[in-house]
């Protein structure tokens, strides 16, 4: 090429417009040569290596499928295609162990199809799998560890064995005081018990603090020992632990709400719009954050606020049924807050 370059246009130091537009046509020509060499796949192609992939995972060549089933679900433009490939592909990695595949297909299915019922059911069952075979393998490989005693203790506590779960949970402190997350299980479940004794109260609340010698960021502990001073009319110490939950997690709409209600109970009304300002923002659908904020509106000399607020709470209470409480009413961490 550089004989050719040179008989085209000859060492100069100015080059002619001639000899410049010469150039500029091979380096056209060799351009499009290079860019042949990565042709793209047609869209009909695409789906046929896609439907015989389907194919193949329907009569159980899985191990072949699952590679081409996650590019095929990736490239294709026909919706229904896309969907039956990434259905096919979660099914066939599952059957192969393929975990990490499965939530690969998993994932595009929920970005493409987010409301779909049949996905929503696929990731809820995929996703309860990929833990049982998790807690299989942690029983087989480590069945006297730390964690696989939690996890039995969380099991007999999901299925209302009380006793069982407290002994297990104790067993995990004997073996690791400081583990993280036990004492806070344990002062759950001692509030979940159906017939608490007239201790409960104080037991737990240990149980909470002990948690926060270990891990003072649990937001979650924070929170319950708000709650339960709630319920003992301690305003001064709900604030408190409220304050200290909603620092420790700014998306802790309950911590927030169990605030703003402690400072209306000590009549600091202005004060308490703030935090269920926040509260409102983080969860709009709360009912009683709604109550709340109206009444603190209200108490502070906004009527017009308040208004607005106890409209928006009525709305709400029509369209999700039941009547509002006067404040948070159990002395529980919400979901996520452990």
């Amino acid at each position: 090429m550089g004989q050719m370059f040179s008989d085209i246009c000859p060492f100069s130091i100015s080059m002619t417009r001639s000899c410049y537009l010469a150039l500029l046509l091979i380096f056209a020509i060799v351009a499009g040569a290079l860019g042949q060499t990565t042709r793209q796949v047609p869209a009909d192609e695409e789906a046929s290596s896609a439907q015989r992939a389907i194919k193949l995972a329907q009569t159980g060549h899985c191990e072949e499928a699952v590679l081409v089933l996650k590019r095929a679900a990736q490239r294709i433009a026909d919706k229904a295609l896309k969907r039956t490939a990434a259905f096919a592909g979660v099914r066939c990695a599952m059957l192969v162990n393929q975990g990490d595949a499965a939530v690969d297909f998993l994932r595009l299915l929920n970005h493409e199809f987010p409301n779909d019922p049949e996905v929503l059911s696929l990731s809820v069952h995929t996703y309860s799998d990929l833990s049982t075979k998790a807690a299989q393998r942690l029983a087989m490989t480590a069945p006297n560890s730390a964690e696989a005693h939690k996890l039995n203790a969380e099991a007999l506590e999901a299925q209302g064995k009380w006793d069982p779960a407290e002994k297990e949970y104790r067993f995990v402190l004997q073996q690791n005081p400081q583990m993280p997350g036990i004492h806070f299980l344990l002062g759950r479940l001692l509030l979940s018990k159906p017939d608490p004794g007239p201790t409960v109260a104080e037991d737990a609340k240990k149980e909470f603090q002990a948690e926060l010698e270990i891990d003072p960021s649990n937001a979650g502990a924070e929170y319950v020992l708000g709650e339960l001073a709630r319920q003992d009319q301690a305003w001064d110490d709900a604030v408190a632990h409220f304050s200290k939950a909603a620092k420790l997690d700014s998306q802790f709409g309950e911590a927030f709400l169990g605030l703003g209600t402690a400072l209306i109970s000590l009549k600091r009304y202005a004060e308490a719009t703030g935090p269920l300002e926040t509260a409102v923002k983080i969860d709009p659908r709360n009912p009683d954050a709604h109550y709340q904020l109206a009444t603190a509106y209200t108490r502070a000399g906004r009527k017009e606020d308040g208004q607005k607020e106890f409209a928006v709470h009525q709305r709400l209470i029509k369209t999700q049924g039941g009547a509002v409480e006067n404040a948070p009413g159990s002395a529980q961490a919400p979901d996520g807050h452990k």
